[in-house]
C-alpha cells in the first residue's frame, strides 16, 4: 500500500472515531476500556435498570455526595446548573462556569423518592458567565465537566498547575487543542494525557445511557482545603 493510501486510510479511521466520540448517546466499547487500562468491574447481583441520559446530573451528584467530601466545585459547561443545584443541596459550594447563561430547570426528578421537585422562579446557582480558562481553576478544589465542549484539556492543565482534583465525563472532541491518534478513542486519550501529567485516574460508570464513563482524579497532594478546614481525600 502506498504512503498516500495509508494516510488516506488513517484519516478515514480518525474521522470515524471522531464522529463516534462526538455523540453523547454513543456507548463506549468495553474493548476500548480494557485496552486503555480503564476496565471497570462488572456489578454483582441484579443489574439495575439503565436510566435515561437526562438523569445524569442526579446520578453524578449522588456519586459525588457519597464518595467525596463537600468542597468548592466548578461545574464547567454546566448549562442550566442542575448539577450545581443538586450539589448545593448536599452542602457543596458549587459554581457554574459557562459562557451561555441559562435559568435552572423548572423541575427535576428525585431518583431516591421518585418525586418531581419543582424549583421556584427565583432560585438560582452561582455562575461565571464566561468560558473556562486555566486561571479559574485556582478558585476551586474540584473541577467537574460533564459532556462539556472544548475545555477538557484546559481543565486537566488547570488541575495540574494548581494541584486540584478533577472529574470529567468526556464526549466530544470539539474545540480541543489535542486530537487522539488515529483509531484512538477520546476517553483513553484524555486518560493518557492526565496520567502523563502525574494524575492517578479512577474510572467510574454512571447508570445512564450513552457516554457514561467518568474519569476521576484526586488532587496530586491528596489534600483539598474546604474553607478553613483541611480534609484528606480518600481514594
Amino acid at each position: 500500500m502506498s504512503k498516500r493510501a495509508e494516510r488516506r486510510d488513517r484519516e478515514a479511521l480518525f474521522e470515524s472515531v471522531s464522529s463516534a466520540t462526538s455523540n453523547h448517546d454513543a456507548e463506549i466499547d468495553e474493548a476500548v476500556l480494557r485496552s486503555s487500562g480503564l476496565s471497570l468491574a462488572q456489578p454483582t447481583g441484579k443489574k439495575p435498570l439503565t436510566l435515561m441520559k437526562k438523569f445524569r446530573f442526579q446520578l453524578l451528584a449522588g456519586w459525588m455526595a457519597e464518595n467525596l467530601p463537600a468542597c468548592r466545585a466548578a461545574d464547567i459547561g454546566g448549562g442550566k446548573g442542575l448539577l450545581a443545584h443538586l450539589l448545593g443541596e448536599r452542602g457543596w459550594d458549587a459554581t457554574v462556569i459557562d459562557p451561555v447563561f441559562q435559568h435552572l430547570p423548572e423541575k427535576y426528578k428525585d431518583l431516591e423518592t421518585g418525586r418531581q421537585i419543582k424549583l421556584s422562579e427565583g432560585q438560582s446557582v452561582r455562575r461565571l458567565s464566561q468560558p473556562f480558562t486555566e486561571d479559574l481553576g485556582e478558585r476551586f478544589d474540584l473541577l467537574v465537566a460533564m459532556h462539556a465542549h472544548g475545555c477538557n484539556i484546559a481543565l486537566i492543565d488547570a488541575a495540574k498547575k494548581y494541584h486540584k482534583g478533577f472529574l470529567i465525563l468526556p464526549c466530544c472532541i470539539i474545540d480541543e487543542p489535542l486530537r487522539p491518534a488515529p483509531g484512538q478513542h477520546w476517553l483513553p486519550c484524555l486518560a493518557e494525557y492526565a496520567r502523563n501529567h502525574g494524575f492517578e485516574i479512577q474510572p467510574l460508570r454512571l447508570n445512564f445511557k450513552g457516554q457514561n464513563i467518568a474519569l476521576y482524579a484526586p488532587p496530586q497532594t491528596g489534600i483539598i482545603e474546604v474553607g478553613t478546614q483541611t480534609m484528606k481525600l480518600e481514594a
